[in-house]
C-alpha cells in the first residue's frame, strides 16, 4: 500500500515587509482623509456663498411673513378638532442635525395628539416622519433645497393645503435665529370659517366671504414663503457649520496619521538596521 505524503511550504513574510505593508495601509488611509478633507471644505466654501444669499432674501421675506400672520398672532381664532400639519423641510442632507430636530417637534406633538392630516415639504421630512405618522400625510413635495425658493413654489404649497378641509392649519419650520442656532417654530393659519366667525374682522369695515377667502390665501403664501426662506437660512448654516467640523476633524485626523506613519517609518528603518548589523557581526 503506497502512501502519499503531501508537503506543504509556508511562506513567512520578513519583518520589514510586513512593516512596508502597514506603512502603505497608513498612506492610503492619509491619502482619503486628505481627499475628503478637500471636499468639505469645498463645501464649506459652496455653503457660505449659499447662506449669504439665503440670509439677504430672509429679509424682505421676514416683512411679508409678518404682516402675514400679525391678524393671526393679535387676535385668538378657534383652532377646533380637524387640524392640518404643515412640514417644512428639504430634500438635501449633510447639514447636522437640522431634520432630525423638525422630526423630533413632530413626534413629541403626536404623541400629546396623535397627526390625523399632514403636508410634507422635502424628502428628509418625509423619510423622518413617515414611520411616525404613518398614512396620515396627504401629499408630499420634493425637489426642495436644490435651489433657491420662489413665490411661486409657496403659492403651489398653498393651493395644496387649501384644497384640504382643516379647521386651522400648523406649518412647522426651522426658525433662523443666528449662524450657528435655529428653533423649530410653529405658524398656526386659522381657515377661512374660523376668520369670518372672528368678530374682529369686522371693526372697521364689512367684509364678505369671498374678501376673506382671498386674504386668506394671500396670507398662507406669505406665511408659506417665509418658512421656506427661514428653512433656507437654517440649513444652509447649518451645512456650513457641519463641514466646517468635518474638516477640522479630518485635519485632526491627518496629524494623527501622518504621526503614526512617521513612528512606523522610523521602526522599520531601525529594525533593517538591526538586522543588518546582526547580519555583519554574525559573518565576523
Amino acid at each position: 500500500m503506497a502512501t502519499t505524503w503531501l508537503r506543504t511550504s509556508l511562506t513567512l513574510a520578513p519583518t520589514s515587509a510586513r512593516g512596508m505593508a502597514t506603512l502603505k495601509d497608513i498612506e492610503t488611509r492619509l491619502k482619503s482623509v486628505r481627499s475628503i478633507k478637500k471636499i468639505t471644505s469645498s463645501m464649506k466654501m459652496v455653503s457660505a456663498a449659499k447662506f449669504t444669499r439665503a440670509e439677504k432674501s430672509l429679509k424682505p421675506a421676514r416683512v411679508y411673513g409678518a404682516g402675514a400672520n400679525s391678524l393671526y398672532e393679535k387676535n385668538d381664532f378657534s383652532s377646533g378638532d380637524d387640524k392640518l400639519f404643515v412640514a417644512i423641510s428639504s430634500d438635501r442632507g449633510l447639514c447636522g442635525g437640522i431634520h432630525s430636530g423638525l422630526g423630533r417637534t413632530f413626534k413629541a406633538m403626536h404623541a400629546e395628539n396623535p397627526i390625523k392630516k399632514m403636508i410634507i415639504v422635502g424628502d428628509k421630512a418625509k423619510a423622518i416622519l413617515v414611520k411616525t405618522v404613518g398614512d396620515a400625510y396627504l401629499c408630499t413635495f420634493n425637489n426642495v433645497g436644490k435651489k433657491q425658493s420662489s413665490f411661486t413654489d409657496a403659492l403651489n404649497i398653498a393651493e395644496e393645503i387649501l384644497a384640504h378641509d382643516f379647521d386651522s392649519a400648523d406649518v412647522v419650520f426651522n426658525n433662523y435665529i443666528n449662524v450657528v442656532s435655529y428653533k423649530p417654530t410653529i405658524k398656526p393659519v386659522p381657515s377661512a370659517t374660523n376668520i369670518e366667525s372672528n368678530d374682529a374682522v369686522y371693526t372697521y369695515d364689512e367684509v364678505d366671504s369671498e374678501v376673506v377667502r382671498c386674504f386668506q390665501e394671500f396670507s398662507l403664501a406669505n406665511i408659506i414663503h417665509h418658512a421656506l426662506k427661514e428653512q433656507e437660512a437654517s440649513e444652509q448654516s447649518a451645512r456650513m457649520n457641519a463641514m466646517e467640523n468635518a474638516t477640522r476633524n479630518a485635519g485632526e485626523m491627518i496629524d494623527k496619521l501622518q504621526l503614526q506613519y512617521n513612528r512606523t517609518r522610523q521602526a522599520v528603518i531601525t529594525r533593517e538596521l538591526i538586522e543588518i548589523i546582526s547580519g555583519a557581526n554574525a559573518l565576523d
